[in-house]
């Protein structure tokens, strides 16, 4: 378990921050030059002679001796009936789906609509046999503002506010970490799988973008904004620090396993998820099984928890000081999720999706206190333990289709759903159905149409809307119960 105390100097945070995206902007920098460097040195590289055997085609990838930079660069425009604000920082720009705060219609330049914007690079190193050496590193950054993505920083820029007057905050796994992406490095082999070792997506996570017939985008998809599903119940889980992890295709079955150190005694803070598989005749099916202490579910402070820290830094005081412009609130349970996807495709046509999943809630076996850190390095000022006197329980289902109208267009239509059996606590009744309390039942339901046009390989173009509509427990709270989500973008991919 982490703890820190925080400064009340708020400028000091900021300072190291700034000095921090300056050094791996640089880093950056110095790979995108050696790439391109290397590129050119390929390009002026001495014609092979007649008698040579003929060429192969050209590599069109940035790959230097098994080095290869890559990236994608996702914006749009984007018109909403309920929303918030947009964000410089939260990696969608935007709240695509209902939110407590969603209030007037919003229209703005969005980020990562179809896919997060990002700059990586990965490696491959031929070792013994079909072994090879490898690793990626990935970056997340918003092109709307320049800036890397931080979508927990969206969330203290709106500590004390009322949700009448915030604009967009979101809880995410991607907390302005310099790779944010990914940062691993094992080894793999085509006959024996994949093993790596650092910041993994999970199994479960790629299940879920594998197996939503909208790839989990942020603009079209409520898995995809929403990383309660891929997450085993909260965002932050959707990729795991400090973590182990194996995937492999033998033949027609998947594999695959992670598992999350703490760096701590016993169970606090660990992970670990199963996946079983198998592919037959266009139909491909997977299981997962997921289990994660210590889940943490951030949230800004609110007016009265803002004060309470002002308080506590006064000088004197008998408690810990922590600077509002680095902390958070935050929900801690351990979670249990298991889940099935699967995929039919019919040749030359389209392909059928769907997907379930169940999600139990439990208070944590061990608490983490006020001071702990979480990712990003923010603060955990308030620490909610008890949230879950009754096990919670979260359903998540969801079906599609994406259908290839041309070789150049495709054609997507998903409708996703949640429901939430009502959990008693003191002061909540059991078996509660109304917007009352958020311990009630409730449900969420949402659809989704999009269309993805090709303009070349790596250039395309997209138009889609998406609704969502919150019920009884989980529309609690909320200003308003519905929202229309229309998104128009481009896409660069190399």
């Amino acid at each position: 378990m982490k703890h820190a105390n925080a400064s009340c100097n708020k400028n000091e945070s900021p300072g190291r921050r700034a000095r921090g995206l300056t050094r791996v902007g640089g880093a950056w920098g110095l790979m995108v030059s050696l790439a391109a460097a290397a590129a050119l040195a390929q390009a002026q590289a001495p014609s092979a002679s007649a008698a040579a055997p003929a060429p192969k085609p050209a590599d069109t990838s940035f790959t230097w001796n098994g080095i290869t930079l890559y990236g994608i660069v996702d914006i749009g425009l984007q018109y909403q009936t309920h929303g918030v604000p947009a964000s410089d920082y939260f990696p969608a720009g935007t709240e695509a789906i209902v939110l407590a705060n969603s209030n007037g219609s919003v229209t703005a330049a969005t980020p990562s609509n179809l896919s997060q914007s990002r700059i990586g690079l990965s490696g491959k190193e031929a070792l013994v046999g079909d072994w090879s050496g490898v690793f990626r590193l990935e970056t997340f950054f918003n092109p709307q503002s320049g800036n890397i993505s931080d979508a927990l920083k969206s969330q203290v820029l709106n500590n004390g506010r009322p949700a009448a007057t915030q604009t967009t905050n979101v809880d995410s796994s991607i907390a302005g970490q310099y790779f944010a992406g990914a940062a691993y490095a094992g080894f793999s082999s085509p006959s024996y799988g994949t093993l790596t070792f650092g910041r993994h997506v999970t199994p479960l996570a790629d299940g879920v973008g594998k197996y939503d017939p909208l790839g989990a985008a942020n603009a079209f998809s409520l898995i995809g904004f929403s990383g309660t599903t891929a997450g085993g119940g909260v965002t932050e889980d959707r990729r795991l620090d400090q973590s182990l992890k194996y995937s492999a295709k033998l033949g027609a079955v998947h594999l695959g396993a992670l598992y999350q150190f703490s760096g701590s005694s016993g169970t606090t803070n660990t992970a670990h998820q199963l996946q079983l598989g198998f592919e037959f005749a266009g139909l491909s099916v997977d299981a997962y099984y997921a289990k994660k202490y210590d889940a943490i579910a951030t949230a800004p402070l609110t007016a009265r928890q803002v004060q309470d820290l002002a308080k506590a830094c006064t000088a004197g005081a008998p408690v810990q000081c922590f600077s509002p412009s680095n902390s958070l609130r935050a929900t801690i349970s351990d979670n249990t999720s298991y889940s099935v996807m699967g995929s039919f495709g019919f040749s030359g046509g389209p392909t059928l999706f769907a997907g379930y999943e169940h999600i139990k809630f439990a208070n944590p076996n061990s608490p983490l206190l006020p001071g702990s850190l979480t990712i990003g390095g923010y603060v955990l000022a308030n620490t909610t333990n008890t949230a879950f006197r009754t096990d919670k329980i979260l359903q998540v289902f969801w079906g599609g289709v994406k259908y290839p109208a041309t070789a150049d267009l495709d054609l997507m239509a998903a409708f996703y759903g949640y429901h939430q059996d009502s959990f008693a606590t003191p002061t909540v009744p059991a078996g509660c159905s109304s917007t009352l309390f958020p311990n009630c039942s409730g449900s969420e339901t949402s659809f989704s149409l999009l269309a993805d046009y090709k303009f070349a390989k790596r250039f395309d173009g997209y138009l889609g809307t998406f609704w969502t509509d919150v019920q009884d427990g989980l529309a609690s709270g909320f200003l308003n119960k519905s929202t229309l989500t229309t998104t128009a973008g481009i896409r660069f991919r190399f």
